[in-house]
C-alpha cells in the first residue's frame, strides 16, 4: 500500500492539502426538504382529498336510505346521475308537450328518486363489467318461511308466488329454521351486522298488494333452463323439410331418455299456462286448466307411492290375520351385525356382555 502524502514543511504557493472546512458545515440534516409549520401549503393530493370529503364524501357520511349508494352513481359533485338525467328529461317533456289553455301542466316532484339501473349498481369504478345483485329483504325471508311452514305450500308455488328460485325458497326457510332455534335456547344474533350489509346492497322487499308484486321487476328468473350433460356436444341432424321438428325430437336426437325442454324446467306449468294465454283464453279459464293439472299430477304421485310400497310389501290376507312381508337383504345389517337397516333392529339389539370370548375388563386407561 503506497504511504500517504504528507504536506511539506516549507511554504508553497499551490497548496497540495485537503481544504479544511469549518465543522459547522460538515453537519448535514438527514432531508434536504424544508420543513413545514402548519400554516405551509397544502399539496395537490391533500387539497383534492379534501375538496372530495367537502361534496361527494359528505354524501357518504350520511348516506340516503331506501337505495345503494356507490361512487358510480354520484357526479363530482355529489349529486344522483339518475336524478339529474330525471330532471332534463322532465324539461324537454314540458317544452315538447302543447300548451292546452286553461289547463295546467302536471307537477312532478322533484325530490322524487328514480328507480337504480345498471350503472348505479356498479360498487367498483375501475370494473364496471361486477353489477350488484339484490337480496331478499328480512321481511320477505320470514314471509316465505311462513307459507312453507305455517300455510304448508309447496316449494314450486311459493317460488312462484314470490318469483324466488325454488333452490333460494329452500335455502331461506333452512337459514329462517336456524334462526329461530338460536332465537329460541338465547344465542346473540348479529343483527347490527346485518343491517349494515343490507344497507349497502339492494334489496327485494315484500309488497303485500299481489297486483303489485305482479306488475314490478321480480327478484330473479325462475324458469332458467337447466344444461344438461347430454346436451353439450354439437350435432348437425339431417331432417326433412316437410317434417315438423319439435322440442321432443330434438331431445330424442341427444339421448333417448332426454325429456324436452318444456319438461326440464323448473316450473313446466308456467310454459302451459302461456301457451293456454296464447290461445287466447280467459283468467278463469287458465286458472280452471291448471288447477285440473295440479289435481292429475298429485293422483299420479300418490299412485306412483302406492306401487313403490306395494312392490316392497307382499300382503296375504287370511280369515283373521293380515300378514305383511318385506324383503330383506342379509348385508344390511353392516359388517359387525349391529346396522339398524338390519332385521330385528326394530325390537332392539342384544347387548354382547354375557357372550363367550368377551374381553369384560377394561383394556386401556383414558
Amino acid at each position: 500500500m503506497p504511504p500517504s502524502l504528507r504536506c511539506p514543511s516549507f511554504p508553497s504557493p499551490v497548496s497540495t492539502c485537503a481544504k479544511q472546512y469549518p465543522k459547522s458545515a460538515q453537519c448535514r440534516s438527514f432531508t434536504t426538504t424544508l420543513r413545514q409549520d402548519g400554516n405551509a401549503r397544502v399539496t395537490r393530493a391533500r387539497h383534492q382529498l379534501y375538496r372530495w370529503l367537502n361534496s361527494q364524501g359528505e354524501i357518504f357520511r350520511n348516506p340516503a336510505q331506501g337505495h345503494t349508494n356507490y361512487l358510480t352513481a354520484y357526479t363530482s359533485d355529489g349529486q344522483l346521475k339518475r336524478v339529474l338525467e330525471a330532471r332534463k328529461r322532465e324539461a324537454q317533456e314540458q317544452n315538447e308537450s302543447p300548451i292546452v289553455p286553461g289547463q295546467e301542466k302536471p307537477r312532478v316532484d322533484s325530490n322524487a328518486v328514480p328507480p337504480e339501473t345498471n350503472r348505479d349498481l356498479r360498487p367498483f369504478p375501475h370494473n364496471p363489467f361486477f353489477i350488484s345483485q339484490p337480496v331478499l329483504g328480512d321481511e320477505m325471508r320470514e314471509k316465505i318461511w311462513e307459507a312453507i311452514m305455517i300455510e304448508g305450500k309447496s316449494v314450486r308455488d311459493v317460488s312462484t308466488e314470490f318469483s324466488v328460485e325454488m333452490s333460494r325458497v329452500g335455502a331461506v326457510v333452512r337459514l329462517k329454521e336456524i334462526e329461530k332455534e338460536w332465537a329460541r335456547i338465547g344465542k346473540p344474533l348479529a343483527k347490527p351486522y346485518a343491517e349494515a350489509v343490507m344497507n349497502m346492497l339492494p334489496v327485494t322487499n315484500y309488497d303485500p298488494n299481489l297486483e303489485n308484486r305482479k306488475s314490478i321487476k321480480p327478484h330473479e328468473s325462475i324458469n332458467d333452463l337447466p344444461i344438461h350433460q347430454a346436451t353439450g356436444p354439437q350435432i348437425f341432424y339431417p331432417t326433412s323439410e316437410s317434417r315438423i321438428f319439435t322440442r321432443t325430437d330434438a331431445a330424442k336426437i341427444f339421448d333417448d331418455h332426454l325429456l324436452p325442454a318444456d319438461d326440464r324446467v323448473p316450473h313446466p306449468e308456467l310454459t302451459l299456462m302461456h301457451k293456454d294465454l296464447s290461445a287466447g283464453l280467459s283468467q278463469e279459464e287458465i286458472a280452471e286448466r291448471q288447477a285440473g293439472r295440479d289435481a292429475e299430477a298429485e293422483v299420479r304421485r300418490l299412485r306412483r307411492e302406492k306401487k313403490k310400497r306395494g312392490g316392497q310389501v307382499k300382503t296375504i290376507n287370511t280369515k283373521r290375520w293380515e300378514f305383511k312381508f318385506t324383503d330383506v337383504n342379509v348385508d344390511a345389517a353392516g359388517k359387525d351385525g349391529r346396522g339398524h337397516n338390519g332385521v330385528g333392529w326394530r325390537y332392539g339389539v342384544p347387548l354382547m356382555d354375557r357372550s363367550r370370548a368377551q374381553v369384560k375388563i377394561p383394556t386401556k386407561v383414558e
